[in-house]
Order: C-alpha cells, then sequence, then structure tokens
C-alpha cells in the first residue's frame, strides 16, 4: 500500500500545511492509488455511463483537501480518512443533483454489509445514509467517524485505529454497533 515511506507523507502534510504548494504536487502519487480505490469503491455500484468517475472523485476530493490549510495533517491514513470525508459530500451532493432531476420510486433494500462489499447505493439510498449518518454524529461522533472512513474511505481497522487513536477491538466494536445502529435509523420496519 505504501509508495513511500509514512514519514514522506507525513513531511510532505506538514509542508502543505504550512503553505508550500510543491508539497502538494509531491503528495499526489505517494497517496494516489489509495484514494483512487476508495473512489472506484465508492462508484462501483454507479449505473454505466455515470457521468462522475473515479478518477474525477480522486481530482475533486484532494482538491477539496489542498483548500484545507488549517487541517492538522497527521500522516498518510489521517489524510485518506479526511479525503473519504470529502468523496462522501461529493457523492452525496451529486445524489442530491440527480434526486433533483428524478423523483420517485425503484427504492432498493441495500444493507451496509462488509467495507470490502461494493458500495452499490442509489441516489434513494445514499441520501438516507447520509442523513443517519448525520443522525450519527449527534449520537456517536467517534461510530460516525468509523464508519465514514472504513465504508466510504476504505481504511483498514488499523487505520482508522491510528486516525482515531484508539485500539483495533474499539473500532471493531464500534464498527458493528454503528451498523446496528445505521440498520435500524434507515429500515426501522425490517427488524
Amino acid at each position: 500500500m505504501d509508495a513511500a515511506p509514512q514519514g514522506e507523507v507525513t513531511r510532505l502534510l506538514k509542508r502543505l500545511k504550512e503553505g508550500d504548494s510543491d508539497a502538494g504536487e509531491q503528495l499526489i502519487p505517494l497517496v494516489y492509488d489509495q484514494l483512487r480505490g476508495a473512489a472506484r469503491r465508492a462508484l462501483a455500484g454507479e449505473r454505466p455511463g455515470h457521468t462522475l468517475q473515479a478518477t474525477e472523485l480522486v481530482h475533486e476530493a484532494y482538491f477539496k483537501l489542498l483548500g484545507s490549510a488549517q487541517v492538522d495533517w497527521q500522516g498518510r491514513a489521517h489524510f485518506v480518512a479526511i479525503a473519504a470525508r470529502a468523496m462522501r459530500q461529493i457523492l452525496v451532493d451529486h445524489a442530491r443533483r440527480r434526486q433533483a432531476d428524478k423523483r420517485g420510486g425503484g427504492v432498493q433494500h441495500v444493507t451496509l454489509g462488509d467495507a470490502e462489499a461494493e458500495l452499490a447505493l442509489p441516489p434513494e439510498e445514499l441520501l438516507a445514509l447520509d442523513a443517519a449518518l448525520d443522525r450519527l454524529q449527534e449520537h456517536d461522533p467517534r461510530m460516525r467517524s468509523v464508519v465514514e472512513y472504513r465504508f466510504f474511505g476504505g481504511l483498514t481497522e488499523k487505520e482508522i485505529a491510528e486516525v482515531l487513536d484508539l485500539t483495533v477491538r474499539t473500532v471493531q466494536r464500534d464498527w458493528v454497533k454503528a451498523r446496528a445502529w445505521l440498520h435500524q435509523e434507515i429500515y426501522p420496519t425490517s427488524a
């Protein structure tokens, strides 16, 4: 997964925070494959010919992150976690635009399975998940972060533990609890 030592990414993130625009140019090749993998997972369930492609999603998220000079980057996993949040926002905005164009039925029941499973959510489901994640933020912000980083960012339990300064076992417990909570929020009558 690492194309460069962890310290190199951290060093470039620090330079980026300090305003060194060259650091951004040097950083992207080191994190691009991981970001592209997260974007591919996020877009895997979209219809053929979809207007938003993985490369575009990576680029939009990356440019959004470059404007985040105030972030105190802590390393590769933290950067990818924040990128996952940016990708989620971009996908939700895209789904909202699609919903504005196309109203109506055909809602398909999709479960929040393993993070390795493809994200195949129609716009209605993605918007429901986004709203549920906002409610989960009020209930338990840490669990929301675990879901976001794993489901949207494809981070491993170990990487999430590093970003959130938790044990891997705590991340595993939060993932199980959050999935159950979200399922109840999104599908309240299917218990």
